[in-house]
């Protein structure tokens, strides 16, 4: 038999009750709170979001870099596109970016955005889009990713993902998807090369971060859906669960 010494479940539950309400109290901490490598430090703002809103916004900054690496990606394998409006990759993206989030507009969009820049980067007719199509592409994505998130880049209790417009942005990126790989200029060339298979490698950037968009903007439709048909289950639970329960772990079985 061994010798070493086991807790009892009801001391370790009383120990964890004690150690929860020292740190509540500001008297120490549990050991267990560990860092990740993806943790952030809190910022003052996160003091006015809810755990909803703190997912929503960690979700749309995880978007944004999945459309940051698919521009590369249609940059480096349409060269054309950014030398239309920069004389580097870094700084047609840059361009791009400043657009989406500083200012100003680009002005060949004529103030297109969301869905109806997407539709000017696949325009192809006789009057069609002349401008930088991964441009376009980056700032109707963005804004478009924008409105889902409230119409905001960063959510507090005041705001929320809107389960409509999430669901339909997941759409449009899925339709983008699509259009990438099968649209094709007047010259029956594609119009942006992206997704390749070849003796050289497989390129599958793409299609691997546009699918990622898709699924976290599906989660979120689906979350803010449920938030108001769990909003009376959530506070019954959570008022047993912080009530209630630390009695019944302190009584002896």
């Amino acid at each position: 038999m061994s010798d070493s010494l086991v807790s009892s479940p009801l001391a370790v539950r009383r120990g964890c009750l004690l150690a929860g309400a020292a740190a509540l109290l500001g008297l120490g901490g549990c050991a267990a709170v560990r860092s990740t490598e993806r943790a952030e430090a809190y910022s003052n703002q996160e003091w006015l979001q809810s755990s909803a809103n703190r997912i929503a916004n960690l979700s749309l900054r995880d978007n944004l870099q999945s459309i940051r690496r698919v521009q590369t990606t249609l940059y480096r394998r349409n060269p054309r596109e950014w030398r239309k409006s920069a004389a580097s990759v870094e700084a047609a993206a840059q361009r791009a970016w400043d657009a989406v989030l500083t200012g100003p507009a680009l002005p060949e969009l004529r103030g297109a955005t969301g869905i109806d820049a997407i539709r000017m980067a696949f325009d192809t007719g006789p009057q069609g889009y002349q401008g930088d199509r991964v441009a376009a592409l980056v700032v109707g994505w963005a804004t478009m990713l924008k409105q889902a998130n409230g119409d905001t880049w960063d959510q507090t209790m005041l705001d929320g993902v809107n389960a409509e417009n999430s669901f339909r942005a997941a759409r449009n990126f899925e339709i983008s998807l699509w259009l990438i790989a099968s649209k094709t200029g007047p010259d029956g060339q594609p119009l942006l090369l992206a997704t390749e298979i070849s003796e050289r490698g497989r390129n599958l950037v793409a299609d691997r971060e546009l699918s990622k968009v898709v699924a976290r903007l599906d989660l979120l439709a689906a979350q803010a859906d449920e938030k108001y048909r769990r909003a009376a289950l959530d506070f019954g639970q959570n008022w047993v669960m912080g009530v209630v329960m630390p009695f019944f772990t302190l009584v002896p079985r």
